[in-house]
């Protein structure tokens, strides 16, 4: 199945219907090495810049032993400052591939890059549209690999056919194992799998579908992805966070806002109190003096 997508992004008939079926489906090598070692530097040289502006202890000595989320936290939204991020969130390969799955042209919404080093906790199981909240229809993600993912260094990991599920309700989530402090459960008889990918590998999966990922649990590799949230073409709404929304030329597009959502998971400590990450409002304040 998965070796059937072709590097362009043009998806095979029995793919779109794996993807239909399955609710996700992953594109092999779709982005090149060369590509992949870019995206790794480029976002080192963010994150040494950003991370720099909020922690003041950033050179202290006993800094490298806090929590590795707070040494290296997600960076959210960088396409709104970043060239680089822009361009691949509106990549042509993603909006083949994404078309062919929905039929039509989807929209941009957000872009997130996770480092996830060596000891770093995972994300409870959740799903996008819980935060995402888009009227009509739902959001899809395009989640690419930037190093080899496996189930030792916290793999996304997906229950296939989740999907067709409703919005499920939220449990507390054990923030031992966790970055976040809320989860879904599953149904009796229900598992979550592991997708291992190599870097340059590119999954798609449907807002609604169920997934999550484990700690880390090596000491030597880190498990970095860059994620692209879209939404799809018929929608009139999505939460208030996501503006503004871009066609995938990148011009922007009125949308409506819906009443509830939230930003893809609220980062907290392992006592589950909410910690600060390269949020878009923070870094636009203390960087560019504006909000």
């Amino acid at each position: 199945m998965d070796e059937k997508i072709k590097r362009d992004g043009s998806p095979s008939q029995e793919d779109i219907e794996f993807f239909q079926t399955n609710g996700y489906v992953v594109v092999r090598g779709l982005f090149s090495k060369e590509e992949i070692e870019f995206y790794k530097t480029h976002f080192e040289e963010i994150r040494q810049k950003e991370t720099v502006r909020q922690f003041v202890d950033f050179g202290e000595p006993d800094f490298e032993k806090m929590d590795p989320l707070k040494v290296y936290p997600r960076i959210m939204q960088p396409h709104r400052r970043d060239e680089a991020s822009l361009n691949w969130l509106t990549d042509e390969r993603l909006n083949r591939a994404m078309t062919s799955f929905l039929g039509e042209e989807p929209f941009a919404v957000q872009t997130m890059f996770y480092f996830k080093p060596p000891g770093a906790r995972g994300q409870a199981l959740h799903q996008d549209q819980y935060y995402l909240r888009v009227q009509p229809g739902t959001c899809i993600a395009a989640w690419m690999a930037v190093d080899d993912c496996t189930a030792d260094n916290g793999c996304l990991r997906v229950v296939p056919g989740s999907h067709d599920w409703p919005l499920l309700c939220l449990t507390e989530a054990d923030t031992e194992a966790s970055f976040t402090d809320v989860t879904v459960e599953l149904p009796e008889g229900v598992s979550d799998m592991p997708v291992e990918m190599e870097a340059g590998d590119v999954l798609f999966f449907n807002g609604q579908i169920v997934h999550g990922s484990l700690p880390n649990s090596t000491t030597d590799q880190f498990r970095r992805s860059l994620i692209g949230h879209y939404i799809v073409g018929e929608a009139e709404k999505v939460y208030e966070w996501y503006h503004p929304v871009l066609r995938m030329d990148g011009t922007a597009v009125e949308m409506g806002t819906s009443e509830v959502g939230g930003t893809c998971g609220v980062w907290v400590d392992t006592e589950g109190n909410q910690a600060l990450e390269l949020q878009t409002e923070i870094v636009n304040e203390a960087i560019f003096g504006k909000k």
